[in-house]
């Protein structure tokens, strides 16, 4: 091999390590996102050519490897402790007095730092290089996240070497999160997808750092901002303060806001400042974390049995605002559920400026005893779409009128209908176009029939010009029909009708899915596709026969029945064998009632050895048996892992039998 190549790689590497650090931990990138493209794709290629020369810290491993099958536990080297909370001026004036009172009244110094609203992870690196990153789990155990860690670009995957020395064991603790900007982008294709969005950055964060693919992980942009440490040997600073410096210079990303203050009252006005300023960042903070600063004066203060006694956590209320509701409308969902949404006076709060929020129901406008024109309180702590808590009665205008749920669908004009004891309203129309939108949406996402290029927009396009009324018309459309419509060509034109085409080999659960039959979610439609093996199978089985399959109860079985026996059902399930859509799947060779959990109810708590939740949620369900969240005295047994926690006592509490991984794979026959 000649040396010019083993030269370029290592230029490449330099070169691109050089740009994350200057575009994630000094935010101040020096060539364009196409160059960098370049850059990254030019040493992709040379690695493939050359894979001797791939090494652990090449940023090529940023882009996401195989997927793993499981997240293992991991032991902290120094447990990751909880802190204490306060809300106001005097408890943190309190905490000031505790400390200098263990101290023996020296002088305290205190650094004080954003609490970023996100996942707690440490970062161990052994000898300058990323060895192991995990998740903050209960503390003293958490989860091996490292292929996740490493496509999180603002994470260096070796330390800088600023010409200080780097111990040879370095454990950075830190938050990972999401910015307001990524949060929304990811949330709309989560959306677009059919799942549920997700309430806030923090939950989505931490939902994605427990991903099994880190190719999904690479595509939400992660961020990292270190703020402490764990095992360090040897430490080679006195302080906190000078440990931030140190981080610095191994290329670690630090909170902008970070001060270090000499007294109580320079920490109280440094409090007060930022809680003006955090409005204005691009990620979401709830408060502040205030920090003794010399490491000697925290090893004398020591912990609790859950906090260190050096630290606290002054947490800001949550951020409201008023504003003036303009108007209410009512969007109607896919199946034909209307959801109000208030249209405000723009008011900026949580730092984006809101114009929509939230109603919930009927019965929810009701409570408020909401009527136009009046002034609302808005409240945001990182939700999807803001909601309104209350209403200011005394500036209501005069002549207000209330708000009243609608009679008609407002897409269609159908008549609508409440659902017996539900705050739920409904358009009843199938035809309604917007639910037309909204079921193709659904139909045509990831966990169903998996067509991602036809997003929300092409679907309206084809909706309203009439090139689409059901979802067998999908299987219709030629090349021509998409050429007409906005912003479409060639090329985008004919990679739709290759995903048409390959979403005909999906399975029947995931066309069960997608048909969006109420209370027919993914998880059920595996029972169904299962249990019947076709559609003909399901359409032809009766409310008793549906509802004696394990998960299936009266309420979906009803639900089930009454769409294959319905005109619009049947006509769907006519529409789709007509383009060729009737896929089969093969049925357990024994009857549900001679599988080896048929009947049975099971609750899995802590981390298995062999399985991740999901693959042995999947197995209970193949042999018969219902996986369930909660421990009752329903419950037939309970299989616990390592760290398994309250299940368990629950489970002890109520005399539950509990099985280890291997007794339970004993049970069902696949003992090793």
């Amino acid at each position: 091999m000649s040396q010019s190549v083993q030269r370029r790689i290592r230029e490449l590497r330099e070169q691109i390590e050089r740009h994350n650090y200057l575009y994630y931990v000094q935010a101040r990138p020096v060539i364009s996102d196409r160059e960098y493209d370049r850059l990254m794709s030019e040493l992709i290629e040379l690695e493939r050519r050359h894979p001797e020369l791939v090494t652990p810290d090449s940023p090529t491993r940023r882009v996401g490897g195989e997927p793993v099958d499981e997240l293992k536990p991991v032991r902290h080297a120094v447990p990751m402790m909880s802190i204490d909370n306060t809300y106001s001026e005097g408890e943190v004036r309190a905490f000031d007095e505790r400390v200098r009172r263990g101290l023996g009244g020296e002088k305290v110094a205190y650094v004080l730092e954003p609490k970023i609203d996100g996942a707690s992870v440490s970062l161990r690196y052994e000898n300058g290089l990323l060895v192991l990153a995990a998740t903050r789990g209960r503390g003293s155990v958490g989860d091996d996240i490292t292929a996740n860690a490493r496509t999180i670009r603002s994470i260096p995957l070796r330390l800088h070497d600023d010409g200080r020395p780097i111990p040879p064991v370095v454990e950075v603790r830190g938050e990972v999160y999401m910015d307001n900007e990524d949060f929304q982008r990811v949330n709309k294709e989560i959306v677009a997808e059919g799942e549920e969005p997700y309430a806030n950055p923090r939950n989505l964060t931490a939902g994605t750092l427990r991903r099994l693919d880190p190719k999904i992980v690479a595509r939400r942009r992660l961020r990292f901002l270190a703020h402490g440490l764990g095992q360090v040997e040897p430490l080679p600073v006195r302080t906190y303060w000078e440990w931030l410096d140190l981080l610095r210079g191994w290329g670690l990303p630090l909170p902008g806001d970070v001060v270090r203050v000499e007294n109580i009252d320079e920490a109280i006005r440094v409090i007060n400042e930022f809680q003006a300023k955090r409005r204005t960042l691009p990620y979401m903070t709830d408060g502040m974390v205030m920090k003794v600063d010399s490491f000697e004066q925290r090893d004398r203060l020591g912990t609790t049995s859950k906090a260190p006694r050096w630290i606290i956590a002054y947490k800001y209320e949550t951020e409201q605002q008023p504003t003036r509701l303009l108007n209410v409308r009512w969007q109607v969902g896919k199946g034909g559920n209307l959801t109000p949404v208030a249209d405000l006076e723009p008011v900026f709060i949580g730092g984006v400026t809101v114009t929509h929020a939230t109603l919930h129901n009927i019965d929810q406008i009701r409570r408020l005893d909401l009527q136009y024109g009046d002034t609302v309180i808005i409240e945001r702590a990182g939700e999807v779409i803001p909601y309104v808590v209350a209403v200011v009665e005394e500036k209501r205008p005069q002549g207000a009128r209330p708000v009243e749920a609608p009679d008609r669908c407002p897409c269609c004009n159908a008549p609508v209908e409440r659902e017996k004891d539900t705050p739920y309203i409904r358009c009843v129309n199938p035809a309604c176009p917007d639910q037309l939108k909204e079921r193709l949406r659904w139909f045509c996402g990831r966990g169903q029939m998996d067509i991602e290029d036809l997003g929300e927009k092409l679907i309206d396009q084809l909706v309203d010009r009439g090139l689409v009324k059901t979802y067998a018309d999908l299987y219709r459309l030629k090349m021509d029909q998409l050429l007409e419509l906005q912003r479409m060509g060639e090329k985008s034109a004919r990679n739709i009708l290759d995903e048409l085409e390959g979403s005909r080999k999906q399975g029947l659960d995931r066309l069960l899915a997608g048909l969006g039959i109420r209370h027919v979610g993914n998880r059920v439609a595996y029972v169904l596709a299962s249990s019947f093996g076709s559609l003909d199978a399901i359409a032809n089985a009766s409310r008793d026969e549906l509802s004696c399959v394990n998960e299936i109860g009266p309420t979906i079985a009803g639900s089930v029945y009454d769409f294959f026996h319905s005109e619009a059902g049947i006509e769907i399930i006519r529409q789709l064998k007509a383009v060729g859509i009737d896929p089969r799947m093969e049925r357990p060779a024994a009857s549900p009632a001679q599988l080896p959990l048929a009947g049975q109810t099971i609750v899995v708590t802590g981390t298995l050895a062999r399985f991740d939740r999901k693959q042995v949620e999947d197995l209970i369900t193949r042999l018969g048996g219902k996986a369930s969240g909660s421990v009752s005295r329903k419950t037939s047994f309970v299989v616990a892992g390592e760290s398994a926690g309250s299940k368990l006592d629950k489970a002890r509490e109520l005399g539950v039998p509990v099985l280890t991984e291997d007794e339970f794979l004993a049970r069902i026959g696949q003992a090793s």
